[in-house]
């Protein structure tokens, strides 16, 4: 079975080179490395001496900002591949250990799955409330999820995340693959075709990235702001499944454990948090009674914008 890691890439940093290393050992050998830098003049050659060290492929791209879209570079890395199985991350997702790839593929051997994604843990230095963030999104058990789940799990059915998500390529290019024009989220809105076509995704806890971010709270309101974007653009994906109470469910949880240790600043911040998050939001799922300025201010992808 071939196995082609495809990775979007922009201004990567030295933590990139810890990714390459790791990739290059793993138990599961890479086919083919697949790259879409953009901005090459961020980009180093000795980013990949590890892994051409290591002899593994590598087909390497570089676009402008202009050509970037989050579904529409990745279907293109998709089916570049004769891969049997294709493995998507970000360039700041780090393997946990040399089993990555291989703990993934298992996934596929548990049912009817198209897709398998990976545990997300959180970083040295990671700050307290992204931490419990990251373990509550992402716990210790894994699961398998399918369509007899939507009315017990509601959105977090087709919960899939490409930070390090491995997708059947077969079933992959027979769905459709990612859509070409999105402004995030294009895991979840392939995942829901994945469950609604009657296959199923499995969350696999015991293959592990680091990945975590300490965002500042305008970062935080303006990737809410995408996502809503995101999810007002394919109403048939996202209606009828609500975002907010899977939302609420980790504001509860969260509160809980602050309050039960006695952490009252730590709940003041986590509130501030949550209503920056929630009013990028809300704002975002109203974005077209918005002024087009406005709507650019508050989007962390103001690229996007520019052909609409």
């Amino acid at each position: 079975m071939k196995v082609d890691v495809c990775i979007p890439v922009y201004k990567p940093e030295d933590e990139f080179y810890s990714l390459m290393r790791r990739l290059s050992r793993q138990s599961v050998r890479i086919s083919t490395l697949r790259i879409v830098n953009t901005c090459e003049e961020f980009w180093k050659d000795d980013f990949l001496s590890d892994i051409r060290d290591a002899g593994i492929a590598v087909s390497l791209k570089h676009i402008t900002k202009e050509m970037f879209d989050h579904g529409r570079v990745r279907d293109m890395m998709a089916r570049e591949s004769d891969a049997d199985y294709l493995l998507f991350m970000t360039q700041d997702a780090i393997p946990a250990d040399t089993h990555l790839i291989e703990r993934l593929m298992d996934g596929f051997t548990r049912g009817k799955v198209a897709s398998c994604y990976a545990r997300q843990l959180p970083k040295k230095g990671c700050a307290p409330l992204e931490k419990m963030s990251r373990i509550f999104n992402y716990p210790k058990t894994s699961v398998l999820k399918s369509g007899e789940d939507l009315e017990s799990m509601g959105i977090k059915t087709f919960f899939c995340s490409n930070v390090c998500a491995m997708y059947n390529r077969e079933i992959y290019l027979a769905l459709g693959g990612f859509p070409t024009k999105t402004i995030f989220n294009e895991d979840m809105i392939f995942a829901r075709g994945v469950i609604d076509a009657g296959f199923m995704i499995s969350y696999c806890a015991d293959a592990r990235v680091y990945h975590s971010h300490n965002y500042t709270l305008k970062q935080y309101c303006r990737r809410s702001f995408d996502m809503a974007v995101s999810q007002a653009m394919y109403p048939d994906v996202f209606s009828g499944i609500s975002s907010e109470s899977e939302g609420m469910k980790l504001v509860k949880a969260v509160s809980r454990k602050l309050l039960g240790r006695g952490d009252i600043l730590g709940e003041c911040r986590f509130v501030v948090q949550c209503f920056a998050k929630y009013l990028g939001y809300f704002l975002g799922k109203r974005y077209k009674k918005l002024p087009h300025k406005m709507v650019i201010f508050l989007s962390d992808n103001k690229h996007f914008w520019k052909n609409e």
